[in-house]
Order: structure tokens, then sequence, then C-alpha cells
């Protein structure tokens, strides 16, 4: 019978590129950026790597369609590379990859790097006519921000939150990350901002406005990963290892009939389950130390944070406002700044959020440092509310 793989598979090392309008680089020169970071923290030659995971969603002129231009940047030894794509969850699907790859035993020490060039696309979120013969599924009338806008709007009617109570409870959810990302010299955005702003800010979708959506960025981050007897004969002590890694994918049910209210997401509760399972973790209100949720928007975490089973249904507006999330709260989320900071680059954004778990478990994120962290869990959503991906990873200290 499966159990998971829970404490099979310890992080050996990380690294994390500057994210920002990286027009200085192509999506190699950040390759190379967090592998070189990953590598000495790893403390392990290249030839080391048995295999290797690459996720990105967009193709560019010189990453084309395969992972061998990781393989090329980095100088790997002639070792499989595979190519991941899995919408938000792109970086989270690499680390999952590498990860079952060790603890099935197919290697011993495998890497996963998840990067993503948007800004030299143009990329802006906006609906576009896909090519090839699926072209008529091109939908003009549906936008990212004009989706999660109906995902706030049945919330706020399934609950019976008012407008103005809602919509401070997403502004204290930027305030918030903007906060965080202030403290993170690898953060896009690193200017803290008001809630007076936040709340004033020009409506994008009601009831988002500016502040309430992420924004699109360029970067890169990688782990490397090998399992416990092996880190711990190279010299590794207070190992950081996997609790739990779980997927799940929408089957159509939201978008299929009126069980679903679209108020929350169908695949959080299924996948967070699984891994609280996998993880041991019988009440996350009380165990998790702290956790990344996939803040493309504002209402997105503060759905996010009720999925998780964290904030009771229809609580979380008042949790966020108590403090409960901030730096300084019971459970911080974004510690780091989150993708409000960051931005999103898709193929890096899951590995970008275990990288700053690894960091606070080693007490090494300086200024953000959280005092002695458990557990820590990171959220990653693709697509729409009625059809989308959700990944989850829990990491921690080994026994």
């Amino acid at each position: 019978m499966a159990t998971g793989i829970k404490d099979k598979v310890a992080i050996l090392g990380m690294g994390c590129s500057k994210f920002g309008e990286r027009y200085d680089c192509d999506p190699e020169d950040l390759m190379f950026e967090a592998f070189q970071e990953c590598q000495q923290d790893a403390g392990i030659e290249t030839e080391a790597i048995d295999a290797a995971w690459l996720g990105m969603l967009y193709s560019n002129e010189s990453t084309g369609s395969s992972a061998t231009p990781m393989s090329l940047a980095l100088r790997l030894p002639n070792i499989p590379t595979t190519r991941v794509e899995n919408m938000c969850c792109t970086g989270t699907e690499a680390f999952r990859g590498a990860a079952y790859a060790v603890a099935s035993g197919a290697c011993n020490i495998a890497l996963a790097l998840g990067v993503e060039k948007l800004k030299d696309t143009g990329y802006s979120g906006l609906p576009a006519r896909s090519m090839g013969p699926k072209a008529d599924l091109w939908w003009p009338g549906l936008s990212a921000p004009g989706a999660f806008a109906q995902l706030a709007s049945a919330y706020r009617a399934k609950h019976n939150v008012p407008k103005t109570d809602l919509k401070e409870a997403m502004a204290h959810v930027s305030w918030k990350s903007h906060r965080n990302g202030v403290l993170n010299p690898k953060a896009h955005l690193r200017k803290d901002v008001s809630m007076e702003k936040i709340l004033s800010a020009p409506m994008i979708a009601d009831p988002l406005g500016l502040f309430d959506c992420c924004g699109v960025s360029d970067g890169c981050a990688c782990a490397i990963v090998t399992t416990p007897e092996i880190a711990r004969s190279l010299g590794k002590q207070d190992l950081i290892t996997v609790k739990a890694l779980q997927l799940s994918n929408s089957n159509g049910l939201e978008a299929g009939h009126r069980s679903w209210d679209g108020s929350y997401f169908v695949t959080t509760r299924a996948a967070v389950k699984r891994a609280y399972e996998e993880a041991g973790i019988k009440n996350p209100r009380h165990e998790i130390s702290m956790f990344e949720a996939h803040d493309c928007f504002s209402i997105t975490e503060l759905v996010t944070m009720e999925d998780l089973f964290i904030s009771p249904e229809g609580g979380a507006g008042k949790d966020i406002l108590d403090g409960f999330y901030d730096h300084d709260g019971k459970i911080p989320c974004q510690i780091d700044g989150g993708l409000k900071c960051f931005g999103h680059p898709i193929g890096a954004s899951g590995l970008r959020m275990i990288y700053e778990m690894y960091l606070q478990f080693q007490g090494r994120a300086d200024k953000r440092q959280l005092k002695d962290p458990n557990l820590g869990m990171t959220h990653n959503l693709g697509g729409f509310p009625h059809q989308n991906v959700c990944g989850i990873s829990i990491i921690g200290r080994g026994d």
C-alpha cells in the first residue's frame, strides 16, 4: 500500500535568482544565476546530479520546447532531462518529478529548476486566441481578473460578507505582503504600500483593484534533492525533508453542474487533504508554522486560507484583519512577499515558494526570519476558479 514520500527526500541545496524586469538576461542566464547558488549551497559537483527536471510554461527562440537548453546552460553531464508544464503549478511539478525520482530509488541526486521570461514577451494575462485546430475555443470575454472577481462575488454572497468588509480584508492581504517584500532583496517590488492607497487604487475588475492583482516578472528558482542518508554522508546536518507532495486537477465538476457554488477551489481542498494525510497533520491551524499561498489575486489568498482548513469557513476575513497571517502573527503567510512582490514568472513560482520555506528552516532569512518554524507549506493554483490545477508541498525539519 502506498504511504507517500514523507521524510524520504531531503533538500540538499536551493537557489533563486533576483526576480524583476530582467531584460539584461536570457532564460539561460537566469538558470545559471539560480543554479550557481543552489550548487554552492548543496556542496556538490555538477557531475553528481543523476537527472534533472525543467519547469517552464512558455517557449521562446532560445529555449524551444525541450529541456535541452537547461542541460546546455548548466553543462549537465549528459543526464536525462525532462521538461514539464502544468499551468501555474509548473515549478511545483518540476520539484515533484525530482523528489519522486529520488524517493523511488531511480536516482541518488536530482535537480528541479523552474524559470520563466515573461517581460520580453509582452505577456499581460489577457486572453489571446489559441493556434491550431482548437482555435475556436477562444474565450474573448474571459480574463483572469474577471474570473477571480466572480470568485469574490460568489464568496461574498455565500457568507453574506458586506462588500466594504471584503475589500478591507483583501487590502490587508496586499498590505501585509508588500510590507514583507520590502525585507526581501530578491523581490521584484520592494515598496511599502498604505491601506489607503490600496483601497483607493484604480479598479481592475470589481471588487479587485490594482493592488489586488499580482504582476508579470522574470525569474528562476531551483532545488537539488537526495535521500536523507546521502545528505548525511555528504556532511549535511539538520536536514530539511519533504513531508508531502500532492497535486489535484479539475475534472469538470465545477463547470459541469451546480453542485459547486463558485466560492472555493475544489482542487485545493482535495490536494491539501491528501497532503495532510501524507504528512501526518491532524490540525493545520496549530501545526503549520508558515505558508505561501498562490496570491495571484488577493481574493485567491483569502479563499485559500479556508480551503487549506486553517481559517474556518467564512472566517478568513476576520483572521486576516486580526493579523493572524501577518509577519508577527500566528501563521505568517507570504513571508517573502509572495506573488504580489515577486510577480509570477510561472515556471519559477512554485520553487521560489519552497526556497523561502527552506531559508526559514535554516535561519537564513535575515530580517524576515521567523522564530523556530516547524512545518512550512506551499500552495500553487493554475487556471481559473472553474477549471484549475492545485499543487501542495509541505516541508520541515528531518527526524
